[in-house]
């Protein structure tokens, strides 16, 4: 069935005359196909096309389709942390490093999304987490996060002492350098690179992961995803901070720090094309060996 798709708005930051020129192209190709094609503001602005219709991203999010993403997948996050509070559909075209958020090459992205306009994709809906911060029962500030939500501390080696309950049970208390809380989606980002586990991005699970901590037996704790997460910072000898998604939410705070995370009801909707297999991804991603014996 062909995907009913009157509007697509194109969300990236061109940055080299190459990347100004990708865009262009795919302006002009969708256009021609008979599409209404508009911009994300910031977007457009480097741009210089006559004549395109320039709205902001949540007017994206209300008005439109379908969303094209290009660049790597700090644009795609980005632009699901707004596109996922409506019903929005969002393709990413990889022009960054990773990618494991944006799917289509940018050499050869024309046929794949032919086949998206006409209905052959595959939806993708992933889970994201919200933070609240509260110091001595003072509500400080919240977010949302598709990747992970990292405490780390402000000082390099410099640790942090916390506890940790899940469902308002006690499950660990710790002193380390800080404390990743990742979804599936983000098991391939920070999470990764600190030792935490590859999380087929489809299930509903969460990772609680310390940060090198100051005990050999420490091993990342798998959890359900509509598990409510209370984190307690016990104390702190130097201010630490909250990152969302590896932006940090300015909120340079230190002991008896309450955190509250849990599922939010956002989810956003990726489209991959009908031949996305997330192991290939993996094996390309990272390197692994790509025979079969």
């Amino acid at each position: 069935m062909k995907f009913k798709c009157d509007y697509i708005g194109i969300i990236g930051i061109p940055r080299s005359l190459n990347s100004i020129g990708i865009y262009r192209k795919l302006f002009y190709w969708l256009t021609n196909l008979g599409y209404k094609v508009i911009f994300e503001k910031q977007t457009a602005s480097i741009l210089s096309l006559r004549a395109i219709e320039i709205v902001s991203i949540f007017d994206i999010g209300e008005f439109c389709d379908l969303a094209i993403v290009i660049g790597g997948d700090g644009n795609m996050l980005k632009a699901l942390k707004v596109l996922s509070k409506y019903n929005i559909k969002v393709v990413g075209i990889n022009k960054g490093n990773l990618g494991f958020l944006t799917d289509l090459n940018i050499i050869n992205y024309k046929q794949d999304l032919i086949n998206v306009l006409d209905g052959k994709f595959i939806l993708d809906r992933r889970f994201m987490l919200e933070i609240f911060v509260y110091k001595k029962n003072i509500f400080l500030g919240n977010d949302i996060a598709l990747n992970e939500f990292i405490l780390h501390s402000n000082k390099i080696a410099h640790m942090i002492e916390f506890k940790v309950f899940i469902d308002k049970f006690f499950a660990f208390s710790q002193r380390s350098d800080g404390l990743i809380i990742s979804t599936s989606t983000g098991s391939t980002a920070y999470s990764l690179s600190v030792g935490g586990p590859i999380i087929f991005p489809l299930l509903n699970v969460v990772s609680v992961l310390p940060i090198f901590p100051h005990t050999l037996s420490t091993r990342p704790i798998i959890i359900s995803a509509n598990s409510i997460i209370d984190l307690y910072v016990n104390r702190s000898k130097y201010p630490f901070k909250i990152y969302c998604d590896n932006k940090d939410m300015k909120l340079l705070i230190d002991d008896n720090l309450h955190i509250l995370i849990k599922r939010t009801n956002y989810s956003v909707n990726l489209i991959h094309p009908l031949n996305y297999n997330y192991f290939d991804i993996l094996r390309n991603k990272l390197n692994w060996l790509k025979k079969t014996f």
